[in-house]
């Protein structure tokens, strides 16, 4: 009989308590044969020795000690995460029903009553440490496949996002001018959620979770320009009547196009949901004058309340065929004459507290290459 030696080994190790050295002796001339025995003649030292490595398998722990007795050295056991996973099974000369079930109680494996009859003895300790195996063999599986799943999953969000940005950068493709749009009110629309996700108009919706799902859905708003004829989208000079009609319709054309993924999808999917809430409402106004539906004030989604003033604001700084970039203190002052007009009066608020952050993106990502000084 030995106390823990620091190299591992190959046999279960079973950890003795009992402040009797004839009993230590009887049990362990029983089970040195097939696994490797520790004492401990106190609880204290029963604890010492759970907490070392290498850690007991088992632990056969008497109940009448003197001092620390079974039953505290039982619940300290289970109150350190080090040793709270270690089978223990009671070892006692009590006999009466209420003593077992008072050890059960206290969360031993198993109870067995002196005197000793080693069949017993023999078979429940293979008992115990057999489910102590599987019990080890499902957490490691358990931990495999947890971390596998995780690795999957950041896999498609992976795929996810990529797939996004391509999608967005298609659409991009088909309005040359915007240069880096999808980035800039990407950013932009992050920075107004963050500032919302106190208020208690926004703070039910705006959870963390949704302000990523909105950073990700963001670069599809203009997924619709994809549907919008060469002629109408690359045209030089100013829309006629019948072109801007067609032009307004690319919010039903990117919505419609996200629809029909959910729909193939056969399930409800929270990034693709909201995508299709920008895409369709991001022109829509605050006083119900934008399009597509005309809606007013709540009415209009909160994702896109915050893409439309995100877009605007990017379009102003922004060159075009038909304007040159508006300095930055000239596209605050017309996003602060729509308030309550075109824009949620409270999206505005944050824009302006927000201001000096959204210059610092447009400038990152070059505002499509001009100075704003």
């Amino acid at each position: 009989m030995v106390e823990p030696a620091p190299a591992t080994t190959t046999r279960a190790a079973i950890l003795l308590v009992d402040d009797d050295m004839e009993n230590l002796g009887i049990l362990g001339s029983l089970l040195n044969q097939d696994y490797d025995i520790y004492i401990a003649p106190s609880g204290e030292r029963a604890l010492q020795i759970a907490a070392s490595v290498p850690k007991p398998d088992l632990i056969l722990l008497d109940v009448m000690m003197p001092g620390m007795d079974g039953y505290e050295v039982l619940a300290r056991l289970r109150g350190n995460p080090a040793t709270s996973d270690i089978p223990v099974i009671f070892v006692t000369g009590l006999d009466a029903i209420e003593d077992e079930e008072r050890g059960l109680e206290y969360g031993a494996m198993d109870y067995i009553a002196k005197p000793y009859r080693p069949p017993i003895i023999l078979a429940r300790v293979k008992t115990q440490l057999e489910l102590k195996r599987a019990r080890d063999w499902l957490r490691s599986q358990n931990t495999y496949l947890e971390a596998e799943i995780a690795r999957r999953m950041q896999d498609i969000l992976i795929i996810q996002d990529v797939t996004i940005n391509a999608l967005a950068e298609l659409a991009e493709t088909r309005d040359q001018e915007t240069g880096h749009h999808i980035h800039r009110t990407q950013a932009y629309v992050r920075i107004l959620a963050l500032s919302l996700r106190e208020h208690p108009r926004f703070s039910g919706f705006l959870t963390d979770s949704a302000i990523e799902l909105l950073a990700k859905s963001a670069p599809l708003h203009d997924i619709g320009k994809v549907g919008i004829p060469d002629h109408i989208l690359f045209k030089a000079d100013k829309l006629t009547a019948e072109e801007w009609a067609i032009m307004k319709t690319h919010p039903r054309l990117g919505a419609d196009a996200i629809k029909r993924a959910l729909i193939n999808a056969d399930r409800s999917v929270d990034f693709l949901n909201m995508a299709m809430d920008i895409a369709q409402c991001h022109h829509e106004k605050w006083d119900g004058t934008g399009y597509l539906e005309g809606l007013k004030g709540d009415e209009i989604p909160i994702p896109g309340r915050l893409m439309a003033l995100a877009d605007v604001f990017d379009a102003l700084i922004s060159r075009r065929v038909y304007k040159e970039p508006l300095p930055f203190d000239q596209a605050r002052a017309i996003i602060v004459g729509e308030r309550g007009r075109h824009f949620d009066p409270d999206i505005v608020d944050v824009f302006l507290g927000g201001f000096d952050e959204f210059v610092r993106v447009a400038r990152k990502y070059g505002a499509n290459g001009a100075s704003h000084e």
